[in-house]
């Protein structure tokens, strides 16, 4: 996700985190079944966040992972918080309005909606239809904030070496933006520490694995930061 003028979203900042270790390897495919096995939460729908400092590799993994479910026959809408925020001062905040837009109405069993930021503008654009799915991934900063955490099916945490992800957010969204990558990195610390969000994480992911790995099918745990049973029974 790019925040580049023109661009309609990308994530901000980095955070404190603590350097994964390498762990066991999953596959995309396993995780999947095990999201599909598993009860809906959030009423007849299973919610999936994918949470941890910007430039960890969140995008990717909740991608392969969407796609993993898809593949698997599973109704699958994928949500960046990136598309939600009013502007850089909205990481926490947005969260009452994609919960009345979004997360009230599938509850219910109804469709929500939300309305995309574009970062160009600086203004919202129409709203996104969102109908009722099987599973909905939500990915970004906060995204497994601790209102959510009784009605997740699975959270998970991807994190990285500090200096790696802020060169990550950097090159996606160019030099011109590192003043406000750097303004973000003490409001993402602070949110994690408080909400203590990779210690409530189910899975906490290496998001720079080095070694023999697929990264297209495999991804790697750390064993260093949080993490619980995966999936929610």
């Amino acid at each position: 996700m790019s925040r580049q003028p023109g661009s309609a979203a990308g994530a901000p900042g980095t955070s404190a985190a603590s350097v994964p270790e390498t762990g066991a390897p999953g596959t995309f495919a396993d995780l999947a079944e095990r999201i599909r096995a598993a009860p809906a939460r959030l009423g007849p729908v299973r919610l999936v966040a994918v949470d941890g400092p910007a430039g960890a590799g969140k995008s990717t993994f909740a991608g392969r992972l969407a796609h993993a479910l898809r593949e698997a026959g599973v109704k699958t809408t994928e949500i960046h918080t990136d598309d939600l925020l009013d502007g850089w001062a909205d990481m926490v905040t947005f969260w009452p309005r994609f919960d009345r837009g979004v997360l009230e109405p599938l509850r219910g069993g109804r469709p929500g909606s939300y309305r995309r930021y574009d970062w160009h503008a600086a203004r919202f654009g129409g709203a996104v239809p969102v109908p009722v799915p099987d599973v909905l991934v939500i990915e970004g900063v906060t995204s497994a904030r601790a209102v959510i955490r009784p009605e997740l099916t699975l959270s998970v945490f991807v994190t990285a070496p500090r200096d790696l992800r802020l060169a990550r957010a950097v090159r996606r969204d160019g030099e011109a933006l590192r003043p406000h990558l750097l303004r973000w990195l003490a409001d993402e610390a602070a949110h994690f520490a408080a909400d203590r969000t990779a210690e409530h994480a189910d899975l906490v992911v290496n998001g720079a694995p080095d070694g023999p790995l697929d990264p297209e099918y495999q991804y790697l745990r750390s064993t260093t930061t949080g993490g619980r049973s995966e999936v929610r029974r």
